[in-house]
């Protein structure tokens, strides 16, 4: 119980009002203390004005009065004249002496708690005014012995009270958090616990009910949360489902294309003219689709491999990718600039390299050729105690704002009629597993450089 919310809270209020009512017990003992010597000298006044009225009274009735004002002595002070108006022997000396005219709270408190710690029978004497100006002073010994007892007879019914009243507030406080309170975050940990079994089923997305505005707030963010995520979560599997056709789609493509490329690579050798004048065309047509289909079956894997780290010479796998580009696209006035220094050595999986600057020329030489102008494709790499540094830059038209948004997002990445994006993707995921990163440096007019980081060390190595 004193692990959960509302039983916590029980405990604290009992505690708290307890306090309080220890606070308030002080200085009500003290003013208890205050009126029951108030009330003997009242009276100890009283018994005196009966001897004022009448000075020849018998032993027997006077003591009888003392008896009934509970003092010993009663002494009263007129017209600058100290009477000792009624008397009788002192059983004891007189141990203390308390002046009840004009004192002050504090002293009133300390007196009342010397009296409750004090348990011997001792005499005190008493000094006050009296009642309507009978006089100007009044002046009683008393036993000190009913004084306690009285004060602790009324501590005790006020710690009684204190724990009756700590024990109703708490209960009610007990019930009221458990249902303003206890109740709506049980409701909502048993919605939370029913959703993560199954977050597909929309019935469990929690409906908030309740009038707090506080919790009424967290419920309404953990519905828009289970809303949202319910979406992305059938989101997923339709794209996984989509996936997984379009990699089936695409092996099998990818096979008819390649018989498909043998017979346009036969028919290149005819000698129609009109054959000769359609066959290139239709090889770099068959060339592009079997490209397509290529990256939609790497980008559909579930991880790329980890990279097989090994120091290879950076311009030599320039020099590959420069040479794979001349090949595949003979008719563009292109220059391919490798301004890698001939001694630099990288440490790198050599295939997955070629890939990530494969995609990079690849783009760069696209872009160029949608101009239908001459450009450069320049590499240019560098490096420093902590990576490697790696830019390809190109002079095409630049990237359109639509493409840079989306730049490294499947599907929307593209800037070329008919492309898909993965090549970027493709890239930047090879760039990550080797523990770096591809960016966009630059994008304008005058062309587009995108820059990729190498650390030096393995610490930052996909695993």
């Amino acid at each position: 119980m004193f692990n959960t919310l509302s039983g916590r809270f029980l405990v604290l209020t009992i505690l708290f009002v307890m306090l309080a009512e220890v606070l308030i017990f002080v200085p009500s003992v003290a003013r208890f203390r205050e009126d029951y010597l108030l009330a003997r000298l009242e009276r100890a006044q009283i018994a005196s004005l009966v001897l004022l009225a009448d000075d020849m009274i018998a032993p027997e009735l006077e003591q009888e009065l003392l008896e009934n004002a509970e003092v010993y002595n009663v002494v009263l002070r007129r017209n600058e004249m100290r009477q000792l108006m009624l008397s009788s022997p002192l059983p004891a000396p007189i141990a203390a002496t308390y002046d009840l005219r004009e004192v002050p709270p504090a002293k009133l408190i300390g007196d009342a708690m010397m009296q409750l710690r004090n348990g011997e029978d001792e005499i005190i004497r008493v000094i006050g005014n009296p009642t309507r100006a009978a006089g100007l002073l009044i002046e009683v010994t008393m036993d000190a012995a009913p004084l306690r007892a009285a004060m602790l007879d009324y501590g005790l019914r006020i710690l009684w009270l204190s724990a009756l009243i700590s024990a109703v507030t708490a209960g009610l406080l007990f019930f009221a958090v458990r249902r303003m309170m206890v109740l709506p975050i049980r409701y909502v940990v048993t919605h939370m616990k029913e959703y993560a079994a199954a977050p597909e089923d929309v019935r469990h997305i929690i409906n908030p009910r309740t009038k707090v505005r506080e919790l009424r707030d967290a419920e309404l963010a953990l519905q828009s949360l289970q809303t949202q995520l319910t979406g992305a979560l059938r989101q997923k599997d339709r794209l996984a489902q989509l996936g997984g056709a379009v990699a089936k789609v695409s092996h099998d493509l990818r096979n008819i294309l390649t018989t498909a490329q043998l017979f346009a690579d036969t028919m290149e050798r005819s000698k129609d003219p009109r054959v000769q004048r359609a066959a290139p065309k239709l090889v770099n047509s068959i060339s592009r689709a079997v490209n397509l289909c290529e990256a939609t079956l790497a980008f559909g894997k579930a991880e790329e491999p980890p990279p097989k780290l090994a120091r290879h010479p950076l311009y030599d796998l320039v020099e590959e990718v420069f040479d794979n580009e001349r090949i595949a696209a003979t008719d563009c006035a292109i220059t391919y600039v490798n301004e890698v220094p001939p001694a630099q050595i990288i440490r790198c999986d050599s295939e997955q390299l070629l890939r990530i600057l494969g995609n990079l020329v690849r783009n760069a030489r696209q872009a160029i050729a949608s101009t239908g102008a001459p450009g450069t494709v320049t590499v240019h790499a560098d490096e420093n105690e902590a990576a490697w540094t790696i830019t390809v830059a190109d002079t095409g038209p630049g990237l359109p704002p639509k493409a840079r948004e989306a730049l490294f997002q499947a599907f929307q990445g593209s800037f070329t009629k008919g492309g898909t994006g993965l090549g970027l993707v493709i890239a930047a995921e090879l760039a990550r597993g080797h523990g770096g990163t591809l960016t966009l440096e630059s994008s304008d007019d005058s062309g587009t450089v995108f820059l990729l980081t190498l650390p030096r060390g393995e610490s930052g190595l996909a695993a």
